[in-house]
């Protein structure tokens, strides 16, 4: 073993770091302690294996093919799947299939391989064992192949896994590529590559896995402190800010393609500016709201004009996830003809069966696969899809959307807050304690009366008041317990629910189905009583005494004067006529004046307008003739962006005639008949004649 370590300790810094992330010493003194060492050493110096990437021949002159860094990445990944899959169990985590990385750089090189920079780089953000970069490496420096590059490639990429990042940096030394740009670490967490662009770049992120660990990194409360992960977009209202673009903590593979739209080379520094591909599940296409991370992510790609392509790949292609993948086509240098337009390739029905699953893959791309979703890709036209004898579909359909297709405004759809009211002490009861955390306060209430009021009394009893929560599964954050054992705050409900009960021996206990009238009272009396309530307390008195009632009159929120530049600026901001603004909410009375109503916000709903639609337009015709009280608030609109491959590609499957239902039925009740009849030995029933 001393002989060894002696050996290893000879080579330059770079391979050290690879034995040490491969851990390799430690390995090797376990092996020497078990007497194997010897004889796993003189397996990986045998003249009968070839484990260089340079092609050889064995002692008895057979050719023994290299090992290539993708052939070594197939090595890599069956060891993990069979032997430790319980360490790979997120999808796409560790490799991607030759054939999709031939794919994928056909799509990223063919559309410009008569210009393609003189030198080129190439970066892999989750680079993994290398498979990427190299194979794009070899694919334009294959000098029989369609490109024949002649210029320089340099290769960059960073991985957070030691055994991958060690397999890639060995790789890049044999190769002759520099290892030094090969970075080992979180990509999300450090950004490695600060102010650098690169012509080319392709990922397969892990999809559907947290990145709660990294957000410190990311995020300081709600605000973004890397700018990698913000963009600037414009509002309804035409104003320009900034924009959170993070996607949930529970799926960070949108904040790996944020990383490759930040280093995209602008066009003024390259006329072929940047292109990318990269690998994505279903949830980076729709999930996420108007408004949210993901979405902003896809509203600044699209309205950009960066993105170029999506392709949806069959299911079971990847060896470690079935799920449906798509790879994503990026480009801030677009032909003219794709300028505006995004094409939709869905390649779900084309490959061929493997003899052998390999771990979930069961299919693959065969060469023929990959040049017709290659030429579908650079014909940029539409594709309608064939179906086989029995109808079902089959081959690849393709087709071709403008921008603003993809993009539609959130609008919230407002109904008026209806309500009667009436004093009651069972209604006002719940006043002495806050909402919140009701449970805790009323069985403290119940327990002891009036000495929760007492100071001191809380405090000796808090442990076994936090026991009594945790007994109760409710949770508690630092806020919610000092507010329960808080003499004052205790003591400021019950002068609340005092107030209360004064207000109702002065009004009285009659309902009413005029919550404005009732309120007018309410608000009158506090004033000759000179009774100083803040907003929020007089508000816990009503909404305590006041239920929502169908048949009930409208609350009024604001009366307004609405006349000359005033009532012109409105009109102007909304885009309609006087006549007009009652379905923005604003209600004309008999004086002139208007009125806009409280919402009930359990009535409240939401819908989603194409751009392409005017919002006005849309409420007309689809949600005024159902709702006719209804008005939509324009200051709510937000603009949100997703693709739904289902709702472009789906074809509906006439079912079968009942008459032809009916006939199968029949034959195969006989059929089953004369099995049973034949099972039993008894005499088979005669045949249902079938008309």
């Amino acid at each position: 073993m001393a002989n060894v370590e002696e050996y290893l300790d000879g080579f330059s810094a770079n391979v050290k770091e690879i034995i040490q992330r491969f851990k390799l010493l430690e390995q090797m003194r376990h092996m020497a302690s078990k007497d194997v060492l010897l004889d796993v050493l003189e397996k990986f110096v045998s003249p009968k294996i070839n484990l260089t990437p340079f092609d050889k021949k064995d002692p008895d002159g057979n050719m023994l093919p290299g090992l290539s860094n993708l052939g070594m990445g197939y090595v890599f990944e069956e060891l993990i799947r069979k032997f430790n899959e319980e360490n790979n169990e997120e999808a796409g985590e560790h490799f991607t299939p030759r054939e999709v990385i031939h794919l994928m750089t056909h799509l990223l090189f063919d559309p410009i391989k008569d210009h393609l920079p003189p030198v080129m780089t190439i970066y892999d953000p989750a680079c993994g064992s290398g498979g990427m970069l190299t194979e794009s490496q070899n694919y334009i420096k294959d000098v029989e192949g369609a490109i024949r590059a002649t210029g320089d490639v340099y290769l960059y990429g960073k991985e957070i896994n030691d055994e991958t990042y060690a397999i890639c940096k060995s790789d890049m030394m044999i190769k002759g590529n520099n290892p030094e740009n090969i970075k080992v670490g979180s990509t999300l967490s450090t950004d490695e590559f600060a102010g650098r662009c690169f012509d080319f770049m392709l990922s397969n992120p892990p999809y559907g896995k947290s990145w709660s660990s990294e957000q410190k990194f990311i995020k300081d409360g709600k605000d973004v402190i890397d700018s990698r992960f913000t963009v600037e977009l414009t509002d309804y209202w035409g104003k320009k800010d900034t924009y959170d673009a993070t996607p949930r903590s529970s799926d960070g593979q949108l904040l790996f393609l944020m990383e490759m739209v930040n280093k995209m080379k602008p066009v003024s520094d390259s006329p072929t500016g940047s292109r990318i591909a990269s690998v994505h599940n279903g949830s980076s296409l729709f999930t996420g709201d108007a408004g949210g991370g993901e979405s902003n992510i896809r509203r600044y790609i699209i309205e950009n004009d960066l993105l170029d392509t999506i392709i949806q790949l069959p299911n079971n292609l990847f060896y470690n996830t079935g799920i449906t993948t798509y790879i994503w086509l990026l480009s801030n240098a677009k032909p003219e003809a794709r300028k505006g337009k995004v094409q939709l390739i869905d390649a779900n029905f084309l490959y061929r069966k493997l003899r052998k699953n390999l771990g979930d893959k069961n299919c693959e791309f065969a060469p023929e696969h990959i040049e017709a979703i290659t030429s579908a890709y650079l014909g940029f036209e539409p594709i309608e899809r064939a179906l086989d004898d029995n109808g079902d579909p089959t081959g690849i359909a393709v087709q071709v959307f403008d921008n603003e297709d993809f993009g539609y405004h959130k609008v919230t759809i407002e109904r008026p807050d209806r309500r009667s009211a009436g004093f009651s002490a069972e209604r006002l009861a719940p006043l002495r304690f806050d909402k919140s955390l009701r449970a805790p306060m009323e069985h403290l209430w119940e327990e002891h009366g009036d000495q929760v009021y007492e100071s001191g009394f809380l405090k000796g009893y808090s442990n076994d008041i936090l026991k009594w929560c945790e007994d109760e599964e409710i949770t508690l954050n630092a806020k919610a317990r000092a507010k329960l054992l808080d003499v004052k705050y205790w003591q400021g409900l019950r002068n609340l629910h005092a107030t209360a009960l004064r207000l109702m021996d002065m009004i009285g206990t009659d309902e009413t189905s005029d919550y404005n009238a009732f309120r007018d009272t309410v608000n009158a009396t506090l004033k000759a009583q000179k009774i100083k309530l803040s907003a929020s307390e007089k508000n816990a008195i009503l909404n305590a005494v006041s239920w929502y009632d169908e048949v009930a009159e409208k609350v009024i929120d604001k009366k307004l004067k609405l006349t000359g530049d005033k009532l012109d600026a409105l009109l102007h901001r909304l885009g309609c006529t006087e006549g007009q603004l009652a379905d923005f909410g604003y209600y004309r009375q008999r004086d002139g004046s208007y009125l806009t109503y409280e919402s009930n916000s359990d009535l409240r709903d939401t819908e989603s307008v194409p751009l392409k639609d005017s919002i006005h337009d849309y409420f007309l015709a689809e949600v005024q003739p159902h709702v006719p009280e209804a008005w939509f608030n324009m200051d709510s609109v937000k603009i949100g962006y997703e693709i739904s491959f289902n709702k472009y590609f789906y074809r509906h499957k006439p079912l079968r005639a009942l008459e032809d239902v009916t006939t199968d039925l029949l034959e195969l009740e006989a059929h089953a008949d004369g099995l049973i009849a034949d099972i039993l030995g008894l005499e088979e029933k005669p045949a249902v004649e079938v008309a």
